[in-house]
């Protein structure tokens, strides 16, 4: 995936929608935050999100943190090689380590999400 062309949530979460159907991941900056990930918790197919309202943890050797649903609907697959192998989140956050799949309940809710030149002025705006 491109980062480029994914959009993202305020709390770090990238989305890549493709129909009715939206991939979501952690961004490459949360990741890098996070430092040493041991372990993440995601929820099971058939559990409904709602964007905004935690759906997992990911617990580094730093801290234990909510990974946000991006937008709401129904999570139709889960990163079972990710929940596995944390490490693989570590490695690559936009290929390999993407999280979950969620049928998306109301297309428009991805007009809240950030594009990436908003969200890389964020976390520089964040950083300082």
């Amino acid at each position: 995936m491109d980062p480029a062309k994914l959009r993202y949530a305020p709390t770090h979460e990238w989305v890549d929608i493709q129909g009715d159907t939206a991939t979501v991941g952690l961004s490459k900056f949360a990741v890098d935050q996070l430092t040493d990930l041991l372990t993440i918790e995601l929820p099971s197919v058939g559990t409904r999100v709602v964007a905004g309202k935690s759906f997992g943890e990911v617990e580094s050797v730093k801290s234990v943190n909510d990974v946000y649903a991006p937008i709401s609907g129904e999570v139709v697959e889960v990163n079972e090689p990710v929940a596995a192998d944390v490490q693989l989140l570590s490695n690559d956050p936009y290929n390999k380590g993407w999280l979950v799949k969620i049928k998306i309940a109301d297309p428009a809710e991805a007009d809240a999400l950030l594009d990436h030149a908003a969200y890389e002025k964020k976390i520089t705006e964040d950083e300082h």
